[in-house]
């Protein structure tokens, strides 16, 4: 399970607030309170008071933990402070917004009605909120060679590497860095490595940084060559063909022997602080996620009006389908705040809360030939339904009009989603990543052509989530998750990234639905940054602001 994304901190302002205060205006403090479950709110932060005041800009900001891959619903209340009293119970309320940290990560200005209760406005009252990312993003790129190391085997000459450390605030070494080994070799050309500014010396540019070159050794007892210490500041100076060079000092051989100069020279070839981008960054930065849904009406999933099949619909109106579509769903459909709607790869509209939805291994009417990618609404020029709900409304209709069938072919949903990740992939912008969800009962038919499509979108601005269903053996998808080792083609060719994650669903069988969500979307920050950074591409508004 992935841990936390990053901190986020939430600017709030509010305009025509309510007045409650008599012969002055009210005395307003925002609080922000998550959702615990159960109908439970716990408060994780609050502005500060600002007197007389119906139009506040509050300068405390809140501070929140951001998870992409759970829903984290929201409240923010609104308050006329006047006594002090940390419980709000005896202030009066002047109106309150719920939403979710997701609504608010994805646009770049949330402003919404403030409201006494629901479907009850606060006057005119408005609240807008605003989030940025609390994380230092820089990234130290360093590139070191060495020349006439001393010669540390008896057989042969040294097997040098390199070991970086920062000092701490209390005095002691750190170890930030560890390079590979270079065997037999005095003049050793390390890989060029990166290390986060932060991890490097904390920010502190001038914080002393202590280099160590050493003779590898299998057992361990690996042998000092030299040392040194410098810090960021002298290291940037490196760069532009002048590296900047440093003597590797043994200090007992200095000590010992006046005639000592020094066991070699290291050379700092180039030294380059850059920003690395998060995902917080490309979503804030106008980036759109657009989900697709994929299910799976193959006949190994049994007839839908018997209680033993995958779909049939249970007395409280759900299935293990339905619970895919609405746990993950929930999650992405916030970070969609329009989606593309391509008619032909040419023409595009923009629409709000649309999601395609297909089918795929079933006989549809009228012709009754086996479809491997049906709409599920049944109109194929617009499959799109309206948010969540319509995807789960046209499953609901579309079971009793269709005839479950076979193969169970992954590929042609594969390919078609990545159609469109390619087309948005030709403009050269970090505008658009595309999720494809895919539940299925795990028996799967054209598993080389669905390696081949797999292979093919890994080069592109897509992520695929599989959610297995039932009790069936999912081996092949654990194999497509790539987990154990780089998928490949069947001509060889591998992945260029793991862009695959697979959730069998009985393992959360008796968990809360968010449990499955949070499971197979951990891995979509790490999947969406990693094709950006592997382009070059930076978040839109940043590269909007640089060409200003």
């Amino acid at each position: 399970m992935a841990g936390c994304v990053s901190r986020v901190e939430l600017s709030v302002s509010c305009r025509s607030l309510l007045d409650r205060d008599l012969g002055s205006r009210s005395d307003p403090l925002c609080v922000l309170l998550q959702d615990v479950g159960s109908g439970q709110w716990a408060e994780l932060d609050r502005t500060e008071r600002i007197k007389n005041c119906q139009n506040p800009e509050f300068c405390k900001k809140l501070v929140v933990d951001y998870y992409f891959e759970k829903v984290q619903k929201l409240k923010f209340g609104v308050y006329d402070i006047d006594n002090k009293s940390f419980d709000l119970n005896d202030d009066d309320y002047l109106g309150g917004i719920e939403c979710t940290l997701g609504q608010v990560v994805s646009s770049l200005v949330f402003t919404r009605p403030l409201e006494l209760e629901q479907g009850k406005p606060a006057g005119k009252g408005t609240i807008t909120i605003s989030a940025e990312e609390i994380k230092d993003t820089r990234v130290v790129y360093l590139e070191i060679e060495a020349r006439n190391l001393d010669k540390k085997d008896f057989l042969g000459k040294s097997d040098p590497f390199l070991e970086l450390y920062k000092q701490s605030d209390a005095g002691m070494w750190q170890l930030v860095y560890r390079s590979e080994v270079i065997k037999n070799n005095l003049n050793p050309c390390w890989r060029k490595f990166s290390v986060p500014l932060q991890t490097f010396c904390g920010g502190d540019f001038n914080k002393p940084i202590k280099v160590q070159c050493a003779d590898h050794d299998s057992d361990g007892s690996h042998d000092l060559i030299g040392t040194f210490e410098t810090n960021l500041t002298q290291l940037q100076k490196a760069g532009d063909g002048s590296p900047v060079e440093f003597e590797c000092i043994h200090p007992e051989k200095k000590q010992k022997k006046k005639s000592y100069k020094n066991s070699g020279i290291i050379r700092i070839k180039s030294c380059k602080i850059e920003t690395e981008y998060s995902f917080l960054d490309y979503v804030m930065g106008g980036c759109q996620i657009n989900f697709t849904v994929g299910v799976d009406f193959t006949g190994s999933n049994g007839d839908p009006k018997s209680p033993d099949s995958l779909h049939y619909i249970s007395p409280d109106g759900i299935n293990e389908y339905l619970i895919a579509i609405w746990s993950v769903g929930s999650v992405v459909q916030d970070y969609d705040t329009y989606v593309m709607i391509l008619t032909d790869l040419a023409t595009a509209s923009k629409m709000d809360k649309l999601f395609p939805a297909f089918g795929f291994g079933a006989q549809v009417p009228p012709s009754w030939q086996v479809s491997h990618e049906f709409a599920l609404n049944f109109n194929p020029s617009n499959p799109y339904c309206q948010g969540i709900q319509g995807i789960v409304d046209a499953y609901r209709q579309i079971l009793p009009q269709i005839r479950l069938y076979g193969p169970t072919n992954f590929s042609p949903i594969i390919n078609h989603v990545a159609r469109f990740a390619a087309h948005s992939a030709q403009q050269g912008t970090a505008s658009q990543y595309f999720i494809l969800l895919i539940i299925t009962d795990g028996e799967i038919t054209d598993l080389d052509q669905t390696r081949q499509a797999i292979v093919n979108a890994s080069k592109l601005p897509m992520s695929i989530i599989i959610v297995g269903v039932g009790e069936a053996d999912f081996k092949a998808m654990e194999f497509l998750d790539g987990d154990n080792g780089v998928l490949k083609s069947l001509t060889g060719e591998p992945a260029a990234r793991d862009i695959v994650q697979f959730v069998p669903f009985r393992q959360l069988k008796n968990a809360p639905w968010e449990a499955l969500s949070q499971m197979v979307l951990a891995e979509v920050p790490k999947q969406l940054v990693s094709y950006y950074k592997w382009q070059g591409w930076p978040p839109v508004k940043s590269l909007e602001i640089k060409m200003m």
